[in-house]
């Protein structure tokens, strides 16, 4: 099982970026995916995930950040519009399979994809 993520780079901020998380090994179609972030020196934190009909968005997302996916190509997408310098992090895209139940708790997910970094200039 592999969790591919891609569509990290430098952008200026108000800009956009769009993540892509492509699995294979497995569908997750019926599970919570999403992403995760991690600054320099923080503790990865939650950004947003959905399962099959429900999504949920850290505060500091919300308004900006739209997650989606595609079954059909087990493929999860962040596309993240008006970025600010404090989005810059690694994005890491994650699965959680062990229950159907939602939670923001990164130790939680239990598949984890490679990180891509974004960057945010101001």
């Amino acid at each position: 099982v592999q969790l591919q993520a891609s569509g990290g780079g430098l952008v200026q901020a108000g800009g956009s970026l769009r993540l892509s998380c492509a699995a294979s090994g497995r569908s997750f179609s019926n599970y919570f995916m999403g992403w995760f972030r991690q600054a320099p020196g923080k503790e990865r934190e939650f950004v947003a995930v959905m399962n099959g009909g429900s999504t949920f968005y850290a505060d500091s997302v919300k308004g900006r950040f739209t997650i989606s996916r595609d079954n059909a190509k087990n493929t999860v997408y962040l596309q993240m519009n008006s970025l600010k310098p404090e989005d810059t992090a690694v994005y890491y895209c994650a699965a959680r399979t062990a229950s159907y139940y939602y939670t923001p708790n990164p130790a939680q997910y239990n598949y984890w994809g490679q990180g891509t970094q974004v960057t945010v200039s101001s």
